[in-house]
């Protein structure tokens, strides 16, 4: 292992700077990267935050989403569609759907990949 290695990378130390706590299992986006809390991380205190895996997150009602299919992550909403982007959502790389969604369907599988997306503006 080289000397300079610090950790694999799946889990971020997060501080959480928003105004609000963040609950286990939300979804956090810290600049262009998200992932899913693993613990509560209240307001002002630093969380451990999964950028690497496939978690049931909230999801759009109304929009199917196609196993595979590339998503946005709504900002105002801190839920997963497909479509276009507006101001402060996340789309590209960041993640993908793992499962098919149906339209009705409030969750959806999300694999996070640890890479990047892209932040609207």
């Amino acid at each position: 292992m080289a000397k300079n290695h610090v950790q694999p990378g799946k889990v971020l130390d997060y501080v959480n700077d928003t105004g609000a706590d963040i609950a286990s299992g939300d979804v956090v986006k810290a600049g262009a990267l998200l992932g899913v809390a693993l613990k509560d991380i209240p307001d002002g205190e630093t969380g451990s935050v999964a950028v690497d895996g496939v978690f049931a997150v909230p999801k759009v009602s109304g929009t199917a989403i196609a196993q595979g299919a590339a998503v946005v992550f709504k900002a105002a909403t801190k839920a997963f569609t497909v479509g276009a982007a507006v101001a402060g959502d996340v789309s590209g790389a960041a993640a993908v759907a793992f499962n098919a969604a149906a339209s009705g369907e409030t969750v959806v599988n999300i694999k996070f990949t640890g890479c990047p997306g892209t932040v609207a503006a």
